[in-house]
């Protein structure tokens, strides 16, 4: 099996590939102090619960794919890979590494790796032109053109930060549970900024899509040819209310960490 690894500012989230299924997930906090040993411990512990993997740690791991926005962990995860699972291939997404997605930006190298896997899934999954709005800790939107290459991309704050934002700068708002209000209207001041977050956020996705859509296929093509693509965390929070997304592939990164896991692994 396929163990891969996306590591987020937030949450780093696991999955498990059997083939191309995936026939487990877990999510967890990230923790940037986090060693190799602990790290090495909380992989033993959740895949020590799969049926289909033994009881030692590596038992039944074939391969390991690990993107990572976060460098202290990425360091640490490579010392994982190398103490804990010395037999077993492993691709670390950095430069370097065989995508198969070129990258059209001034430096290539300060895109977020998880942002290239992601391009890399919408490919593979949906062709291009393609739209990908990732709902993290930054909520990103990563352009896919035609021929596949990355074009580029917009970052804007996530939900969960404007969530604290407004508990911590507004003298009398709170931090408020994420869920959808009972209408637009709200008719108390949780109601309201509840509203304010899901449709807020859905009129930022249509906004900025629909602009993307009209440069991917310039003044003579379609912008209903783009396909939008969620994923991330949070993304179920303004499925039902965006007129733009297309699809949702909650693994999407995962998936891309699978195809560049199968890309590289020749090589090695």
């Amino acid at each position: 099996m396929l163990l891969t690894i996306d590591v987020g500012n937030t949450h780093t989230v696991l999955g498990l590939f059997d083939g191309e299924e995936i026939v487990e997930h877990w999510r967890i906090s990230t923790d940037a102090h986090r060693t190799a040993d602990e790290l090495a411990v909380l992989l033993q512990g959740l895949m020590g619960m799969h049926p289909l993997l033994g009881d030692e740690l590596g038992d039944g791991i074939e391969g390991i794919a690990i993107c990572s926005t976060v460098p202290s962990v990425l360091h640490e995860l490579r010392e994982v890979t190398r103490r804990y699972y010395g037999d077993v291939p492993a691709v670390l997404v950095e430069p370097g590494i065989k995508t198969g997605v070129p990258i059209l930006m001034d430096n290539p190298k300060e895109v977020g790796a998880d942002r290239i896997i992601n391009a890399v899934a919408a490919v593979e999954l949906y062709g291009g032109p393609a739209v990908v709005v990732d709902f993290g800790t930054a909520t990103t939107f990563d352009a896919v053109s035609a021929r596949g290459e990355y074009a580029g991309g917009v970052i804007a704050p996530g939900i969960e930060i404007s969530v604290e934002a407004l508990g911590v700068k507004g003298a009398q708002l709170r931090k408020i549970e994420l869920a959808r209000p009972r209408s637009v209207i709200g008719k108390n001041t949780v109601e309201a900024m509840q509203s304010g977050i899901v449709y807020g956020f859905a009129g930022q996705v249509d906004g900025v899509t629909q602009r993307m859509a009209r440069e991917l296929v310039g003044p003579d093509g379609d912008p209903d040819d783009v396909t939008v693509i969620a994923t991330g965390g949070l993304a179920p929070m303004v499925l039902g209310e965006s007129s733009e997304i297309d699809e949702h592939e909650p693994w999407l990164t995962l998936i891309g960490l699978r195809l560049v896991y199968e890309r590289n692994v020749a090589r090695m």
